[in-house]
């Protein structure tokens, strides 16, 4: 395994499912690496990185920033009301909004200062209810609504089950996707990014494949 790989692995998903060269963005999921681990993976030429803390990604993200030009930030993780404007002061984009007051937080910031970055909104496909995400039965009345506030909403996100097969909850999301005239379909991690692919995944989040597993001890 390892970011090419990765890449190639993409690539080919790309190809068997008539998508074109490029479609996909590979979102290099670096929560809880070593910053050595990190810096080699930048150093073979990824500029797309995900966090899923806003401290951890701005403990990391500033010095590598001022190192190597051109890197996104992705903040993947759930996200709280209180962090909202430290995590619009590093993120690229976000693809965990999940909630109204959440929402309303973003636009209320994002007018005081003037930019916000681009938005998906994060469906609980599975109903689980430890899991966060806007349930399905809310997802076209919750699109709408952010909308009102005039928020930059580029696309969905889900977590399947991990005990269920991804596939329906992929299409579930690009059926939503489409009936709400969103293009981004982020979903698709390290074990079945390829059948995301497949179901038109626009970002896929991958990380222990790329960067070896993760050490929660430290």
């Amino acid at each position: 395994m390892g970011l090419e790989d990765i890449k190639l692995r993409i690539a080919a998903s790309e190809k068997e499912s008539g998508r074109a060269a490029g479609a996909v963005t590979l979102i290099a999921v670096s929560k809880v690496q070593p910053n050595d681990r990190v810096e080699a993976v930048l150093n073979q030429g990824q500029r797309v990185f995900g966090e899923n803390k806003v401290q951890e990604a701005q403990g990391k993200w500033p010095d590598f920033r001022s190192k190597f030009d051109g890197v996104e930030l992705h903040l993947i993780g759930p996200l709280q009301s209180n962090k909202v404007r430290a995590a619009m002061g590093i993120a690229d984009a976000i693809h965990s909004v999940d909630r109204p007051k959440l929402a309303e937080a973003i636009a209320r910031i994002a007018e005081e200062e003037g930019h916000c970055p681009k938005l998906f909104v994060q469906v609980n496909t599975g109903e689980e209810p430890q899991k966060a995400g806007v349930l399905p039965a809310e997802v076209d009345g919750f699109v709408a609504r952010c909308r009102e506030l005039s928020l930059p909403v580029v696309g969905l996100m889900c977590i399947p089950p991990a005990d269920e097969d991804p596939s329906t909850h992929f299409a579930m999301l690009r059926e939503f996707a489409e009936r709400n005239g969103l293009e981004g379909l982020s979903m698709g991690m390290s074990s079945d990014f390829e059948k995301a692919i497949a179901f038109g995944a626009t970002h896929v989040r991958v990380g222990s494949a790329i960067f070896g597993e993760r050490d929660y001890s430290k």
